[in-house]
């Protein structure tokens, strides 16, 4: 009973803290969106998409009341990308997006991930020139026929279109044309139901690690997913969430 109960406190623990990381980024998100465009979601699109998003992540809405208010009250807070490239064991290869407003101390977080992981950090363009930034979308209501006439009708392209076993398409296109492809889709389809839309990074290749390296790639993913300034990793394991 004693040993079920520490499992049990040990996962809540390891829940909470992932939605409070996601609560977290969400909220710098929300912030600086607001920031540039102005605290309404209504003249401000780029406001509403995110919060849309964060709404269907299920960040409470005083998380984001909180980001959009400090806008509307003047509260300064300068946040900045910083992206960190590296190899990892096996032939794997990482990319780290943080978002920070201490530059010194998120380097301080990433580089002893990557030392205690056996795993190095490369110059900036090593890494990332091996993957494509592309738009990414998921949704259900349409098939792929009529998917590829909504975007017609959008006048916009896509880089692939594919069906899933459970019945989603699953949408490829630049990433300036996310939106475009969403307006296209929800033209044609009104109630069509996104699990994704997101600019992302895909690798042109991938690896599939096993032992020894397998253990040390899932210590960097885990020491990496453990810094607060941390936002988004990318990575070309295949055989890893």
């Amino acid at each position: 009973m004693g040993r079920a109960h520490e499992v049990r406190k040990a996962a809540m623990e390891k829940t909470a803290a992932a939605k409070a990381k996601l609560y977290s980024r969400f909220g710098k998100e929300i912030y600086l969106v607001a920031k540039q465009g102005g605290p309404d979601t209504d003249a401000n699109l780029a406001l509403r998409r995110i919060v849309d998003r964060a709404k269907k992540a299920q960040v409470p809405a005083d998380v984001i009341k909180r980001a959009i208010d400090k806008v509307k009250s003047g509260v300064t807070e300068n946040y900045e990308t910083l992206i960190y490239e590296g190899y990892g064991p096996g032939g794997s290869t990482i990319i780290v997006e943080c978002l920070t407003d201490n530059v010194n101390r998120t380097l301080s977080q990433v580089r002893p991930a990557f030392t205690k992981s056996k795993a190095k950090l490369a110059a900036t363009g090593a890494v990332s020139y091996a993957y494509d930034t592309i738009s990414l979308l998921a949704f259900k209501g349409l098939d792929e026929e009529q998917t590829l006439e909504a975007l017609i009708m959008g006048e916009v392209d896509a880089k692939d279109i594919e069906t899933q076993e459970d019945g989603s398409i699953i949408i490829t296109g630049e990433p300036t044309d996310l939106y475009q492809i969403k307006t296209a889709i929800e033209t044609a389809c009104p109630t069509a139901d996104f699990t994704v839309e997101e600019i992302t990074r895909v690798p042109q290749d991938y690896v599939e690690l096993a032992g020894e390296d397998m253990e040390l790639f899932e210590r960097l993913l885990n020491l990496l997913n453990e810094c607060d300034d941390v936002d988004t990793i990318y990575h070309n394991v295949t055989n890893i969430g």
